[in-house]
């Protein structure tokens, strides 16, 4: 049922739509007009780009950008790991006193580094040294480069990398070089988890490397991103490994091209210098030819030497 005002508008509107109304015409022309124009604003929208969606962190993300395959990801911290993993409870604090050194690092009595890591040869002569291979494209071309000069270097090995290519290992062997684990997969964590874990990892990783070439010596350890803990050096050391670290750092891993590398190793190599680059891990072409322009210029000035096999 409608009101007396409902029943006259109903009337009026069909009063203007019967054929022949004079208010038909002007009423479908109403009409059209507001289509139109309905039309034309969503037409308006779909043009205007929608804007950049932005993280809590306040950082654009685009889900068409780039994927930057050289850059490591960012690692959580310890508090964000655990609370991914459901546990709320602190970090442990170290179980051994540290030493202040002059530039507010940890330090102590048993290296030059952090948390007695090796971070120097301990004499005049200059280490060269290749982390995370065995790679088939780049370890070949470095080692290629190393046997044109006569240099014989250190190579970090991962564990994962040396399973899948332990022809690499020997030829690494075969040239003189020295071995050094680099953790099974190169987990920057590893330093964070429980001793146990820790050996387990650095276990296997020997393990793998002594499949491929097994009498040679591994006495080094590096932790990945040099992310070095007390009980990380700890479990290294019992397990009769020393740990090393460097003091150059051309940060090839970013891939910034050879002159960029060549020419941070070349400005700050010093007597004693432990130099950090990469045969894998990524697009390491840089660092070789990088190497082929070092290498002159680094054996006219100093010694290079294998760290030594025999324990430190």
């Amino acid at each position: 049922m409608t009101t007396g005002g409902g029943s006259w508008l109903s009337g009026r509107v069909r009063a203007l739509l019967r054929p022949g109304s004079t208010g038909r015409a002007a009423t479908i022309a109403v009409l059209v007009v507001a289509a139109l124009l309905g039309s034309a604003y969503v037409l308006g929208r779909s043009l205007i780009p929608e804007r950049p969606r932005h993280s809590a962190a306040g950082v654009t993300s685009d889900l068409n950008g780039g994927h930057y395959a050289d850059q490591p990801p960012a690692e959580p911290t310890v508090s964000e790991q655990a609370e991914q993993d459901g546990d709320h409870t602190e970090p442990p604090e170290p179980t051994e006193p540290a030493e202040a050194g002059q530039d507010g690092s940890s330090r102590d009595a048993t290296g030059d580094g952090l948390f007695g890591a090796h971070a120097t040869t301990g004499n005049d002569r200059v280490a060269l040294t290749f982390d995370d291979g065995p790679d088939p494209q780049y370890t070949p071309q470095v080692l290629a480069a190393l046997r044109e000069f006569g240099v014989r270097a250190t190579f970090c090995l991962v564990g994962e990398m040396a399973e899948s290519h332990p022809d690499l290992v020997r030829a690494i062997v075969a040239d003189g070089h020295t071995l050094c684990n680099h953790s099974w997969n190169h987990d920057v964590t590893l330093g964070k988890r429980s001793p146990d874990a820790i050996r387990a990892d650095l276990l296997r990783t020997n393990q793998a490397i002594r499949a491929a070439a097994p009498d040679a010596p591994i006495v080094w350890y590096r932790q990945p991103g040099g992310a070095w803990t007390y009980p990380v050096v700890s479990v290294a050391h019992a397990l009769g490994m020393t740990p090393l670290h460097w003091t150059v750092d051309p940060s090839d891993w970013e891939a910034p091209g050879a002159a960029k590398i060549a020419s941070t190793v070349s400005s700050q190599v010093e007597p004693g210098s432990v130099v950090l680059m990469h045969d894998a891990g990524g697009n390491r072409q840089g660092t070789v030819e990088a190497l082929w322009q070092l290498l002159p210029e680094l054996t006219a000035r100093f010694d290079l030497e294998a760290l030594p096999t025999d324990q430190t």
